[in-house]
């Protein structure tokens, strides 16, 4: 058995040591050919095989100095470079020309650090195309329970090249990220109206601080320059109800603002007749106090008179009073032991007794408040 196996493979030998013409020729040309580009011995002759050699050497040579001179790169006055030896953070570079060990050992990222780019939040602009909505990014609820639409644009700077690139895989994503749980803080810390009117500058004020203490906690490289709120209005549902609110404001503000210029114009009117006032009782008091102390006074010289002689002063008290009443009247007294007839203008003498009267009165006595004079007032006290 094991000779027929021998026989067997002595024959397999023998067929496979039996090659066509061909496919001997290909084989001796192909080790021809190699052995005269690697130094090795051929059938051609030595010289060329020597010259095949040293073409080889420049060739090599050349290639080595055109690998090299990949690595020289230059970075821009906005740039920061990144180099990295076999994925490994190597060194960062600045402007100007630099050189590093060529690919694959070493490799060059370029990063812009003074462009602004930005970061929608609630909205796409048409640059920005986004697939799908964005409600779920805009609706957020308040501190009164109330849901709003904000949307919100954020622009940002690249700060450290280094954490940017290798901190976090998607920085970008990241950010947007941050920045909606952020807002959502912010808003949920504050009422609706608040939102929505007179809050907007210190919601994104909050959010641009809030957003940047944990960006730098999670070490992004980012550095946010302006956060600006864009639109913040109530859902669509609630936008009837909402304008109401707001017109309703405004005429408050409108009534308020009608109220002050209405009292702006009415107090230095009410206090200055106040003051007016206040003059003219003044000048009354002292005209009043004037009066009495007169009255006082001619009423102490009539008693120290009427003191010295009682029966004149009555009578001449009692003459001048009687010519007080009767000159208010139309009637003429004569004495009625008279024999004779006259004839007298009698409109013409009340006229002229009027105004004599008037003028002895003004310049004897003064009035009292009430009209009488002090000796009307003192007759009166007598007779009683």
């Amino acid at each position: 058995m094991s000779k027929q196996q021998n026989g067997a493979t002595m024959a397999w030998n023998d067929n496979n040591n039996q090659t066509p013409p061909e496919l001997d020729e290909v084989i001796k040309d192909f080790k021809n050919k190699f052995n005269s580009t690697f130094g090795g011995k051929s059938s051609g002759s030595s010289g060329a095989s020597k010259a095949a050699k040293g073409s080889f050497k420049y060739i090599f040579i050349l290639a080595f100095i055109v690998w090299m001179a990949t690595g020289i790169y230059i970075i821009d006055p906005a740039e920061r470079g990144v180099v990295l030896r076999f994925g490994a953070f190597q060194t960062s570079t600045t402007q100007g020309p630099h050189w590093h060990i060529p690919y694959p050992i070493e490799s060059v990222y370029k990063v812009n650090v003074e462009q602004v780019r930005s970061a929608e939040i609630g909205f796409r602009n048409a640059q920005n195309s986004y697939s799908g909505g964005v409600s779920s990014e805009s609706l957020m609820l308040t501190r009164d329970e109330n849901m709003v639409d904000v949307k919100l644009a954020v622009q940002y700077k690249i700060a450290n090249a280094q954490d940017y690139l290798f901190n976090v895989s998607n920085p970008e994503l990241t950010l947007s990220h941050v920045v909606q749980s952020i807002i959502r803080q912010v808003v949920g810390d504050n009422t609706m109206d608040f939102v929505l009117t007179t809050g907007r500058d210190q919601v994104a004020q909050d959010v641009k601080m809030a957003s940047q203490s944990l960006i730098n906690d999670y070490g992004l490289g980012i550095q946010i320059t302006a956060v600006t709120m864009q639109d913040a209005q109530p859902p669509v549902q609630l936008k009837p109800a909402f304008d109401d609110v707001v017109k309703a404001r405004e005429d408050e503000q409108r009534y308020i603002n009608e109220a002050r210029a209405y009292a702006n114009d009415i107090v230095p009117k009410a206090r200055g007749a106040s003051q007016r006032l206040l003059a003219e009782a003044e000048a009354y008091k002292s005209e009043v106090v004037s009066k009495s102390e007169g009255e006082a006074y001619r009423f102490t010289q009539i008693l120290t008179e009427y003191t010295k002689a009682p029966g004149v002063t009555k009578e001449r008290l009692y003459r001048e009073t009687l010519e007080d009443v009767l000159s208010n009247t139309n009637k003429v007294i004569v004495d009625s032991n008279s024999n004779s007839l006259m004839y007298l203008p009698i409109d013409q003498l009340i006229n002229s007794n009027k105004v004599s009267r008037t003028g002895s009165n003004t310049s004897t006595y003064n009035q009292t408040p009430s009209g009488q004079s002090g000796e009307s007032v003192l007759r009166s006290r007598e007779n009683r």
